[in-house]
């Protein structure tokens, strides 16, 4: 306990103060300092949450911001008829770059970072371009094949990630890793020859944004590699984004010409596009600082382990939403890729181990 502080005050010590006015010692209270405890109440007042309370508020986030970016995303471009997902994918930049701003600049949810040099720069434009890519032809895919589908092919990322790291920085991974990634493969054939909604473009593209999003992380490895050139995520979304909408400007102005007259008719017959696009592009947003929150709360493993589960979800979600016909071998297919990335994770977790102990 702090004990009661007291200040005594001699006469004549203030010139101010009246001699006659005032006692020998005059005692005067002051307040005794909180405790740490008492200060970190005082705080945090409002916040009642339990860590793992929030932490499960983290993740039931995370699940709802990413399946309803899907979602939307595949309600807008293959129900709605908003068939500009070029369009569609600025919007999302232009959303991330100033949402970012404003949760870097002014909630201050982490440090803000600066590019530090030309060449700095330049590598981050180079990751603009992948990162473009591969969100254009996920987005695009969603116009032709089913979410469920879309989840099946995405859920081939590792197979991608290893081949890219083997053919750009000569990376051999363990025999036991290799093979974990056979059953990955054989589940997207199987799922691939008995989905009743193939179709050829959808796939090709979705598999275009599989290996993209694969290229993304092995380049992001190589390029940003030096202590003064690593980027916090958010704040490397922060300078990705507004890049990728001013690469993505162009081709939409070319491939989709007619999107702001066709938007714009649309918003005059009635706000729900107005609605749709701007809920959309705050969505996708959502999905990058859940990704953030649930790394910072519990770590990336358990990120990996939530994008397994999300893949199933998701295409649960979307065949109960959309009604898209499935087939007991479809989902045999799905269920063998995503035990295959399953193993392909545990593999890789102790061939890590091991390199950690010799």
């Amino acid at each position: 306990m702090v004990e009661a502080q007291t200040w005594t005050t001699r006469r004549m010590s203030n010139p101010r103060l009246d001699s006659t006015a005032t006692a020998d010692h005059e005692v005067l209270d002051i307040p005794v300092t909180p405790t740490a405890d008492v200060r970190n109440s005082i705080y945090n007042v409002g916040s009642h949450l339990s860590p793992n309370l929030l932490t499960a508020l983290i993740i039931a986030s995370w699940f709802m911001s990413n399946i309803g970016v899907l979602i939307l995303n595949k309600y807008l471009l293959s129900f709605y008829g908003y068939r500009y997902p070029i369009f569609l994918t600025m919007l999302h930049m232009i959303s991330c770059a100033c949402y970012s701003y404003a949760a870097i600049n002014f909630l201050e949810i982490v440090p803000r970072q600066h590019i530090l040099s030309r060449k700095q720069f330049l590598k981050i434009f180079a990751l603009s371009v992948i990162f473009c890519f591969s969100v254009v032809c996920g987005n695009t895919s969603l116009r032709y094949i089913p979410v469920s589908f879309n989840q099946a092919i995405g859920a081939t990322t590792p197979f991608f990630t290893a081949i890219f790291a083997f053919l750009i920085t000569c990376k051999k991974e363990s025999g036991e890793v290799y093979f974990a990634l056979l059953p990955v493969v054989f589940g997207i054939v199987l799922a691939s020859n008995s989905e009743p909604l193939f179709n050829l473009f959808g796939f090709l593209v979705c598999i275009g944004s599989t290996a993209g999003r694969a290229l993304k992380s092995v380049v992001q490895g190589i390029l940003l590699t030096s202590e003064a050139e690593k980027l916090h995520s958010m704040n490397l979304l922060l300078y990705m984004a507004p890049m990728a909408a001013m690469i993505l400007l162009p081709f939409t102005l070319y491939i989709e010409g007619n999107v702001a007259r066709i938007t714009l008719e649309k918003a005059r017959s009635g706000s729900f596009i107005v609605f749709l696009l701007l809920g959309n592009a705050t969505v996708a947003y959502l999905v990058n600082l859940a990704n953030f929150l649930v790394t910072k709360h519990t770590s990336a493993l358990t990120l990996q382990v939530l994008g397994n589960a999300k893949a199933a979800l998701a295409a649960f979600v979307s065949v109960m939403i959309f009604r898209n016909p499935v087939t007991v071998m479809g989902m045999t297919g799905f269920a063998v890729t995503v035990m295959g990335v399953v193993l392909y994770s545990e593999a890789k977790k102790r061939s890590k181990l091991q390199l950690t102990t010799h």
